[in-house]
């Protein structure tokens, strides 16, 4: 089974998934995105770079996905592994349909971002979403990079709620403004 951890930049994510790895009870392949490959690393270039080409970034996270896919994910998969990812193909969809929204060469960047990655791809099989407003999620992270401003998040945000309307049996809504014990207790209840 394949479990993702999804949500605005602060919403608490990393933090639930480092639990997760630290809980003994909880035997999984614990990965993320970016990976730590050299794939990630330069998708974490380019999230550096506020002038990176938004169309060329996007085929960074792809090219880092589908190497995620093929040396870790599918491999636990075959090895009945429970497979739980910090960020994965939803964060995709949700952060770099929002970034080609500014762009007149797309009438749905959301979909095309789908289309694009469908070839490289495996869907999860659960995800959990750390639901977190923009401000709140721009403070916490601290609008360190060009993802993480309010207004980006705000597109963003509205593209995980297309995302969770389309498959809203696979995505379990965990609200991230409750303190971090109550957080982690209901994924851990989602994952069980």
């Amino acid at each position: 089974m394949l479990v993702t951890l999804e949500g605005l930049d602060g919403s608490g994510k990393t933090t639930v998934w480092e639990r997760l790895r630290a809980d003994d009870e909880v035997e999984a392949t614990f990965t993320r995105e970016p990976t730590d490959s050299w794939y990630g690393e330069a998708v974490m270039r380019s999230i550096q770079n506020d002038g990176a080409d938004s169309l060329a970034e996007l085929f960074l996270y792809t090219a880092d996905h589908a190497a995620h896919l093929a040396d870790t994910v599918r491999p636990a998969l075959e090895d009945d592994s429970l497979v739980v990812s910090d960020r994965y193909s939803d964060s995709r969809y949700a952060y770099q349909g929002a970034t080609l929204a500014d762009s007149d060469h797309f009438d749905d960047p959301l979909a095309y971002v789908k289309q694009v990655h469908e070839p490289w791809t495996r869907p999860p099989d659960l995800t959990v979403y750390l639901d977190l407003d923009p401000e709140t999620a721009a403070r916490r992270s601290g609008a360190t990079n060009k993802f993480e401003t309010a207004e980006y998040l705000a597109d963003v945000r509205a593209n995980y709620e297309r995302l969770i309307d389309a498959e809203p049996d696979r995505f379990v809504r965990v609200d991230a403004t409750q303190d971090p014990e109550t957080v982690y207790e209901q994924v851990r209840d989602a994952l069980a």
